[in-house]
C-alpha cells in the first residue's frame, strides 16, 4: 500500500484507504461516502509524530495549535462556579440561550463595533463558534449548491459545505493582494449557484484584516449576486496596531449576512465552548432550526460565565494586558526570526504568523523537518488549503522563554535541498 501523502519519512492515508473503510471483527467497515470526501486530516499525523516524539524523550516546542496558554481570568471561574452550583442550570438550556446572555451580547457589541441588535431576533447562542460555522451549511445549501470558500481557510468551512452536499469553490488568498479573495475573478458559472461566501478576519491562518473598502465590496457582491455572508470575527479582540471592524457595522450588511463570534481567545475561554452568532434573523433562524435539530444547546452556567466576562469590569482590561502580551511576543519572535533569515511579516491581528517556507522545502517538509530534527511544532500551510503551500504557521502559545528557545533550535537547521 503506496497511495499516500509523506510527512518526513510518514505515510498518510489517502482519501480512499484512510477514511473510506477500516476492517473490524473481519468485517469491512464502510464509510458514508460525505466522510470519503474529507481530505486526508494532516494535523491528526502530525500530532501523532508530537506524541511519538515525547514517548522517545524529546522535549517538544508546540507552535503549532491556537490555544492560549494563560487561563481563563479568575472573575470568569469564579462566575461559572457560581452558576454552576445553581439547580436551574442543571437542565436542558435549549434555544437560543440565556435572554440577559443575549443582552450582555447585544451591549457588547453596540459599545465595541456601534453595532445595534435585538437580542431576541439578532443574536443566538452557540457552543462556540465552531459549531455554528459547521451547521450552517446545512442550514442553506442543497446539494450541488456553492459556497465560496477562502483557500487557505479555517478547515470547518470547506467540510461543513461537504458534509451538507455542497460544492467548495476556493478563493486564492494571495499576498499581493493582501490576502483578501478576488471576488471579481469568481466565474459567473459558479455565481450562479453559490449561495453562501465564507469570510474570516482577522484571519486565522494568514494574520491578515479587511479593511473597510473590502467589506463594503462585499456588501454589494452579496446583495448583487444574492450571496448570504457568514463571517467569521473570532479573533475581533486580538489585535495590536489598529482595532477591526466588524462586517455588521457597514450599511446593509445585516441584509446581507451574520456573523460569528467567541469568547475562546479574547478571554482564554477555549475549553468552555461559548459564543454566538448575530445579523440577519432569518438566516439565524435557518441555523437555529438545524441546532434545535441537533443540540440542546449552551450550558447555561458557561452562559452565565460569559456575562462576566462581556460585563465584568475586570475584563478589559484583561483584555489589554493580552494584547501587550500577544504583541511583545509577535515582535520577538519576528524580528529574532528575520535574523535568522526566515521571510515572514510582522502580523496587525491575531497570534499567527503564517512565515515562508525555506527555498526548496513544502510545508510539509518544513514542519516534519522542524519537529524531526529539533523537537519544534507548526502547521503546514497546506493543511488549510493549496493556496497555504509555501508557507507554515507559529502560533504563539508558548511563554516568551519557550518561545525563543524554539527559535535558538530553528537556527540549528540546516536548510540544504
Amino acid at each position: 500500500m503506496e497511495r499516500g501523502v509523506k510527512l518526513s519519512g510518514s505515510l498518510l492515508p489517502s482519501e480512499e484507504e484512510g477514511l473510506g473503510m477500516r476492517v473490524q471483527r473481519g468485517n469491512v467497515m464502510k464509510y458514508a461516502e460525505r466522510i470519503n470526501q474529507l481530505p486526508p486530516y494532516l494535523f491528526a499525523e502530525i500530532d501523532r509524530k508530537k506524541k511519538a516524539a515525547v514517548d522517545r524523550g524529546v522535549d517538544i516546542i508546540s507552535l503549532g495549535v491556537g490555544d492560549p496558554d494563560l487561563p481563563t481570568p479568575a472573575h470568569i471561574i469564579q462566575a461559572g462556579q457560581t452558576a454552576l452550583a445553581k439547580a436551574a442550570n442543571h437542565q436542558y438550556p435549549f434555544g437560543a440561550g440565556l435572554l440577559s446572555f443575549r443582552k450582555a451580547i447585544a451591549s457588547w457589541m453596540t459599545k465595541r463595533f456601534n453595532v445595534d441588535l435585538n437580542p431576541a431576533m439578532e443574536i443566538y447562542s452557540l457552543i462556540g463558534s465552531k459549531e455554528g460555522l459547521g451547521h450552517l451549511p446545512l442550514a442553506f445549501l442543497n446539494p450541488g449548491d456553492v459556497a465560496l470558500v477562502p483557500d487557505p481557510a479555517y478547515p470547518v468551512y470547506k467540510n461543513a459545505t461537504l458534509f451538507a452536499g455542497g460544492e467548495p469553490y476556493l478563493l486564492p488568498l494571495k499576498e499581493n493582494r493582501a490576502f483578501l479573495p478576488d471576488l471579481k475573478a469568481i466565474p459567473a458559472s459558479v455565481l450562479a449557484k453559490a449561495k453562501i461566501l465564507f469570510l474570516n478576519y482577522p484571519n486565522n491562518p494568514v494574520a491578515a484584516s479587511a479593511p473597510r473598502a473590502f467589506l463594503e465590496e462585499v456588501v454589494a457582491f452579496a446583495k448583487e449576486h444574492h450571496l448570504m455572508v457568514a463571517y467569521d470575527n473570532a479573533y475581533s479582540e486580538m489585535f495590536y496596531e489598529e482595532a477591526p471592524l466588524s462586517f455588521l457595522e457597514i450599511p446593509g450588511a445585516k441584509d446581507v449576512g451574520i456573523e460569528f463570534h467567541s469568547l475562546s481567545k479574547t478571554y482564554n475561554m477555549t475549553g468552555w465552548r461559548i459564543g454566538w452568532v448575530c445579523g440577519n434573523p432569518d438566516m439565524i433562524k435557518g441555523l437555529a432550526t438545524i441546532k434545535d435539530s441537533v443540540d440542546s444547546g449552551a450550558f447555561q452556567a458557561i452562559q452565565e460565565a460569559g456575562i462576566a466576562a462581556l460585563e465584568n469590569p475586570a475584563s478589559e482590561p484583561f483584555v489589554k494586558d493580552m494584547r501587550v502580551l500577544y504583541k511583545r511576543r509577535r515582535d520577538l519572535f519576528v524580528t529574532a526570526m528575520t535574523q535568522a533569515g526566515w521571510t515572514l511579516p510582522r502580523p496587525s491581528a491575531t497570534f499567527y504568523i503564517w512565515a515562508h517556507t525555506p527555498k526548496g522545502f513544502t510545508s510539509t517538509e518544513t514542519a516534519g523537518k522542524l519537529l524531526d530534527e529539533v523537537g519544534v511544532v507548526c502547521t503546514p500551510g497546506v493543511g488549510f488549503g493549496p493556496s497555504g503551500e509555501g508557507y507554515v504557521r507559529f502560533a504563539l502559545s508558548v511563554d516568551e522563554k519557550r518561545m525563543m528557545e524554539a527559535v535558538e533550535r530553528i537556527k540549528k537547521v540546516k536548510w540544504t535541498t
